[in-house]
């Protein structure tokens, strides 16, 4: 069952730059290519490096430690030395909110 939690407005997030949405458990980076919002794992798979530190480039974004690059989409490790995914979330607008799906 899903469970919606408010983590930002829109005017937060600036189109290329990853957003951080500190959680309880694990923190979260937001996205915004594209007027589309996407939400993932904050922590690179492989080196536990805040990806919110590292560059997104189109759908990509790039861990700051080793380069290690991942698809915001789907999560899809996409360049070594990464190579497990990470955890991507639904993420829906409702006005100027954004909601994610923590349950996902």
């Amino acid at each position: 069952m899903a469970q919606w939690v408010r983590v930002a407005s829109v005017n937060d997030i600036v189109a290329g730059e990853p957003f951080l949405v500190p959680m309880e458990d694990d923190d979260i980076a937001l996205y915004q290519v594209n007027g589309e919002y996407f939400a993932t794992d904050d922590l690179c798979s492989h080196a536990e490096a805040s990806l919110c530190e590292g560059d997104l480039v189109g759908y990509i974004i790039h861990c700051p430690r080793h380069g290690g690059q991942f698809d915001v989409r789907t999560g899809e490790a996409k360049h070594f030395p990464a190579y497990a995914p990470i955890r991507t979330y639904p993420v829906k607008v409702e006005g100027s909110d954004l909601f994610i799906d923590i349950e996902g």
